[in-house]
C-alpha cells in the first residue's frame, strides 16, 4: 500500500465560475498550508487554465466546441443563474464588494505557490484544444494514469 504524503489532489471537472473558484481557495489554502498540490483539470475545467478568448478547434465539431466554450477566467459564469451573463457579472461585482479575491488573482496566487496544474490529455483531444491554447504555467498534459498516481499518494483528493 502507497503512503499517504500531505498532498492535496483535485479534479476539476467543472468550468462554473464557483466551482473552479472553490477549486483554487481549496488549492491555495493548501499550499499555504505547506501541502503539495496537484490540480487535474479535465474536459469544462480545462476553461479555467485557457487563454482569454481563445478559439480553438480545428473540424467542425472542434470549432462548434470552441464557439460554445471560449475558455479563460473571464468567460466563464456561475453554475445557476447565469443570465446570458448577467450572473456572472453581478457574481464578480459581489465579489468585489466583500473583499473576496477575483479569480485571476487565485489562480496567480495557486501557480506562485507551486500547485501543480495538470490538463488532461484526453479531454484536450476531444475537445481539440491545443497546448498553446493553455497559459503556460500548465505542465504538458498528462493522461488519467498520471493523475491517478498522484492521488493515491494524497492523504486528501477532491473532485469538482
Amino acid at each position: 500500500m502507497t503512503e499517504k504524503k500531505d498532498k492535496l489532489t483535485l479534479v476539476v471537472l467543472s468550468g462554473d465560475l464557483d466551482k473552479v473558484m472553490a477549486s483554487f481557495i481549496i488549492a491555495t489554502g493548501a499550499a499555504a498550508a505547506g501541502m503539495e498540490v496537484v490540480m487535474f483539470f479535465t474536459f469544462w475545467g480545462l476553461k479555467a487554465i485557457q487563454k482569454d478568448g481563445i478559439l480553438t478547434g480545428k473540424g467542425l465539431f472542434g470549432r462548434m466546441l470552441g464557439l460554445m466554450n471560449r475558455g479563460g477566467l473571464n468567460a466563464i459564469g456561475p453554475s445557476r443563474l447565469n443570465m446570458g451573463g448577467l450572473g456572472r457579472w453581478m457574481f464578480k461585482l459581489m465579489m468585489k464588494q466583500k473583499g473576496v479575491t477575483p479569480l485571476p488573482e487565485l489562480r496567480r496566487l495557486a501557480i506562485d505557490l507551486g500547485v501543480k496544474l495538470m490538463p488532461c490529455q484526453m479531454s484536450m483531444d476531444v475537445m481539440e484544444i491545443d497546448r498553446s491554447d493553455l497559459i503556460p504555467e500548465c505542465t504538458e498534459p498528462v493522461g488519467v494514469a498520471t493523475m491517478l498516481e498522484h492521488a493515491r499518494e494524497s492523504s486528501i483528493q477532491y473532485f469538482i
